[in-house]
């Protein structure tokens, strides 16, 4: 078998973020890039959470709760790709926690201020430590909100298919002004539209290709050569 990472020239260091929003297919990519490049694997967790059902159910309730728990669990990861030296990918960046989730239900009122500060003074903390790697490259996968509704019925999570769809629209919308704003790491666009890696394995070799053109330039921007 092929070493793909060597074929499309993608250092064995680097950190790979997939993003985008509830049911775009995060978790398949994640999986599909992790295998092809003999990669770890870093995923929220979502089957141990103990506040993710009771959240669904109680917005305001939870919403604090739920958020503090997620950004413990992503620094500890965070702190284990520092300590691993990379060769990751991420399903969901702890970017997208502060800038999407907490911020949606502070300005709608189900997370209350004083506990949306307290948010947001941890996550600053945790940024500025050494354990924090940034990610070489983030993968923004996009489609429309219908596309996206499908998926969270055919995935069949109860909570979320009982879920206004007020909220995922409000969500869908949040993750589209987000991702243009997003500075902190190099952003590759990809359309779910364009792709079946489940169906047709071979679709993931265009992926790698643009991935490593990607981390090649952004190396090269880090270093001073463009």
């Amino acid at each position: 078998m092929k070493n793909l990472r060597s074929v499309y020239n993608i250092p064995n260091d680097s950190i790979i973020t997939i993003a985008g929003t509830v049911g775009i297919g995060k978790s398949t990519m994640t999986n599909a890039l992790a295998k092809a490049l003999n990669f770890k694997t870093s995923f929220e967790k979502v089957d141990t959470n103990p506040y993710l059902e009771k959240f669904y159910y109680d917005f305001e309730r939870w919403s604090f709760h739920l958020q503090i728990y997620f950004l413990a669990e992503r620094f500890k990861e965070q702190k284990k790709i520092f300590e691993y030296g990379g060769g990751f990918i991420q399903d969901r960046s702890i970017y997208e926690d502060t800038g999407i989730f907490a911020k949606m239900h502070y300005d709608n009122g189900t997370m209350s201020p004083t506990d949306y500060e307290t948010y947001t003074n941890l996550f600053e903390a945790m940024v500025m430590t050494p354990y924090f790697p940034h990610p070489d490259l983030l993968i923004y996968l996009e489609g429309s909100f219908e596309e996206i509704m499908e998926r969270i019925n055919k995935r069949g999570r109860e909570m979320e298919k009982n879920t206004p769809i007020s909220y995922w629209e409000d969500m869908y919308n949040r993750y589209e002004n987000w991702v243009n704003n997003f500075n902190a790491c190099p952003i590759m666009r990809l359309s779910i539209a364009d792709y079946d890696i489940v169906e047709e394995e071979g679709s993931i070799e265009p992926i790698l290709e643009k991935i490593g053109h990607f981390i090649q330039q952004s190396r090269k921007w880090k270093a001073g050569q463009l």
